[in-house]
């Protein structure tokens, strides 16, 4: 595997792993590829030193075990806040963002599903979106 460090074209940084080297090239031509903080497609990668096997810790192997707990458990505080007090609008998301952004509809939060092009279209035009945390996996019991 590869990992590469990746910016979009709104200069958010992110990594991504890929199988050969390649497979970036290949992805990125495909639109395959895309930023998870605003779903822009436009995707390179940075200038990188090579990281030498052995020299340094897995990623995250820096990261206390209670500091990534407690930044897991703050993502799912704000997943649970969205989901509690903000109006689920599914696949509406992109149109009605829109729709209260110009003052059309009713000011509120707002949460749903929007393809990667409709986000890029939303923060081209100015209009205030953010991806929501991902939902804790399922704990399962061992019997």
């Amino acid at each position: 595997m590869i990992r590469y460090a990746l910016v979009c074209d709104f200069d958010h940084e992110f990594e991504g792993w890929f199988g050969a080297s390649a497979d970036f090239d290949e992805q990125a031509a495909r639109g395959l590829l895309s930023c998870p903080y605003c779903a822009s497609q436009s995707v390179k990668k940075q200038i990188m030193a090579p990281a030498v096997s052995g020299t340094r810790k897995q990623a995250g192997g820096d990261v206390p075990v209670h500091v990534r707990a407690a930044i897991s458990e703050a993502m799912g505080q704000v997943r649970r806040h969205v989901e509690d007090n903000f109006d689920y609008v599914g696949s509406s998301f992109a149109s009605e963002a829109r729709r209260i952004h110009e003052g059309v509809a009713e000011e509120r939060g707002i949460y749903g599903e929007a393809s990667p092009s409709e986000v890029k279209a939303l923060v081209a035009d100015g209009v205030p979106v953010a991806p929501l945390p991902p939902a804790a996996p399922k704990k399962t019991r061992l019997n």
